[in-house]
């Protein structure tokens, strides 16, 4: 089941202040308060490395940046002391890399899973090359309900997507089969239609917004289907599964 979670000054855009994968979780680390970082802990510890970070020295990490199990791509406004952090803090075959790109907010600009991604209608080529190549997906440039910051109005996982409350049907099958995964329109945060600020999320565990509805929550769960609890037998799994693929 989703977790809610907020941070700092009940601030419920969670998402803004994170990015989750299969492979690692990255937490801002400008937060004032232990409840954020642990809130991720509660579920995460000893199954995926949590690294807290910033981005040119800013908090709003999960806006700035796009990952996935393979690669962590991030603007060109972060620092060289930061990139070399999260070099040091990830799994070794996670492919970290810094991009001059224009459109800096790389998580507004992109949203994708382990295999495909939706991409910014006006990204750089050289931008979709390398978010092909370090990502390891197929890159499609795509609007959602006339909304170019496709990262903003969409979450996926290789479970299921949601995407913004005013997607057309039509719209929502096309993407389906682009991604082939299946989606659902929807909202979190209380009618918040910018879905990736308040909503985060992996395979096997999603994080939203304190402010979520019970309603909303459970289209989350619905779609992105998080499993219910972590025991022993899925975090023994996941990790020898982190240990096969990193070393």
């Amino acid at each position: 089941m989703a977790t809610r979670i907020r941070y700092d000054n009940n601030n419920c855009e969670i998402g803004v202040f994170s990015k989750l994968t299969n492979a690692y979780c990255l937490v801002s680390g400008t937060s004032t308060s232990a409840n954020f970082f642990t809130g991720f802990e509660s579920k995460l510890k000893g199954v995926i490395p949590i690294v807290t970070t910033t981005i040119g020295g800013s908090g709003t990490i999960g806006s700035l940046c796009v990952g996935n199990k393979n690669g962590l791509l991030l603007p060109h406004t972060i620092t060289d002391q930061e990139l070399q952090h999260l070099r040091d803090s990830l799994p070794d075959r996670v492919v970290v890399q810094r991009i001059e790109e224009p459109l800096c907010a790389l998580g507004n600009a992109i949203a994708c899973n382990d295999y495909f991604a939706l991409a910014h209608p006006k990204l750089e080529k050289d931008t979709e090359e390398i978010i092909s190549d370090v990502l390891g997906v197929e890159v499609f440039r795509q609007t959602i309900s006339n909304n170019e910051l496709v990262g903003s109005y969409c979450v996926l996982s290789n479970n299921g997507g949601m995407v913004h409350p005013n997607t057309k049907v039509e719209e929502m099958v096309e993407l389906a089969n682009l991604l082939q995964v299946p989606l659902v329109a929807g909202t979190v945060n209380h009618g918040s239609q910018v879905i990736s600020a308040g909503l985060t999320v992996n395979d096997w565990t999603a994080f939203c917004g304190s402010d979520t509805t019970a309603i909303e929550l459970s289209v989350v769960n619905s779609i992105f289907k998080p499993i219910q609890s972590q025991p022993k037998l899925l975090v023994s799994e996941m990790r020898k599964s982190l240990i096969d693929t990193y070393v």
